[in-house]
C-alpha cells in the first residue's frame, strides 16, 4: 500500500518544514511526497526554504503566492510576497514561475493548490461572519467542474484548514492544513481570517489501497520551535505573523 505524504502552504517556514521532514523519517518515510504550493511567501526564511525544496525535487503545484512572487509588479506586491521576492535569486523566482497549476503525482490522484482551474479561489470553504466555514456540498461539487472521474483523490491546500470530505460519487478531497502558517488575515473583500487553532506544523499522509482495501488518510500535527519562527516574524516587522505563529490564531 503506497504511502504518500502531502504538504501545503509552507510559506517560508523552514523550521516547520524540517520538523515535518524529521517526523516523516520517524514514521518510516513515504513513497512519494507532494507539495501543494505557497512555498516561500512570508517574513521568515524564503531563500533557505526554496533551497531545501529545490534539493528535494518533489512533485509540486503552484500556489497563488508562488505566482505572485514570480509575476506581480513590485509596486503591487503584498508585503509577504515582496519579502520573499527580494530574498530569492532570479533563478529561484523562475522556478516558482515554472510550477504547474495541476499535477498527477500518482494514479488516481489529482493535486492542485486551491481549485483545479484557479489557484486563489476556495474549493471547500465559504466566508461566514469573517471566518472560513465549510461550503455546501453542492457548491463544492459545482466548483470542481468537469474532472476526469479516474481521479478518485483530490489534494488541495490554500485555506490552511484541515479537511477530509467524501463526495457523493465517492471521490475524496483532502487538505492537510498548513505546514508553516497556522493563521492568516485576508483583507480582500469580504475580509476574513483562517485559524488552525494551534501553532503546530500540519501535513497529511495517505495510504492508497486497491481492490477491497480502503484508502487511509491521516492529518498530522507536529510540534516545532514555533517561538523561534515567531521571533523571526517579529524581527521582520510583522507582529501579526508573530502572533499567529505563536498561537495558531490571529490577533483580535
Amino acid at each position: 500500500m503506497p504511502r504518500i505524504a502531502v504538504l501545503a502552504d509552507i510559506h517560508g517556514n523552514i523550521l516547520a518544514l524540517d520538523a515535518v521532514l524529521d517526523d516523516l523519517v520517524r514514521r518510516g518515510g513515504a513513497d512519494l511526497v507532494v507539495n501543494l504550493g505557497d512555498c516561500v511567501s512570508g517574513p521568515l526564511w524564503p531563500r533557505e526554504t526554496m533551497e531545501r525544496l529545490q534539493a528535494l525535487d518533489w512533485p509540486t503545484v503552484r500556489g497563488n503566492h508562488d505566482r505572485r512572487v514570480a509575476f506581480d509588479p513590485l509596486e503591487e506586491m503584498a508585503p509577504s510576497d515582496r519579502f520573499a521576492h527580494d530574498r530569492l535569486e532570479p533563478s529561484q523566482r523562475e522556478w516558482l514561475a515554472s510550477i504547474p497549476v495541476q499535477a498527477k503525482p500518482a494514479p488516481g490522484i489529482l493535486a492542485f493548490h486551491a481549485r483545479p482551474d484557479h489557484d486563489e479561489r476556495y474549493l471547500t470553504e465559504v466566508i461566514t461572519e469573517g471566518r472560513l466555514a465549510r461550503a455546501p456540498l453542492a457548491t463544492i461539487v459545482k466548483r470542481l467542474g468537469e474532472l476526469d472521474p479516474a481521479h478518485s483523490i483530490l489534494l488541495c491546500g490554500h485555506s490552511h484548514r484541515v479537511e477530509l470530505l467524501r463526495l457523493p460519487d465517492g471521490r475524496v478531497i483532502f487538505n492537510p492544513g498548513s505546514v508553516g502558517c497556522p493563521a492568516y488575515h485576508d483583507p480582500d473583500e469580504p475580509a476574513h481570517v483562517s485559524e488552525q487553532g494551534s501553532p503546530h506544523a500540519r501535513y497529511g499522509m495517505i495510504e492508497v489501497g486497491s481492490g477491497a482495501s480502503a484508502d487511509r488518510f491521516e492529518a498530522i500535527a507536529v510540534s516545532y520551535d514555533h517561538q523561534a519562527a515567531a521571533r523571526r516574524a517579529g524581527e521582520s516587522g510583522r507582529p501579526e505573523w508573530a502572533y499567529a505563529l505563536s498561537t495558531g490564531f490571529m490577533p483580535h
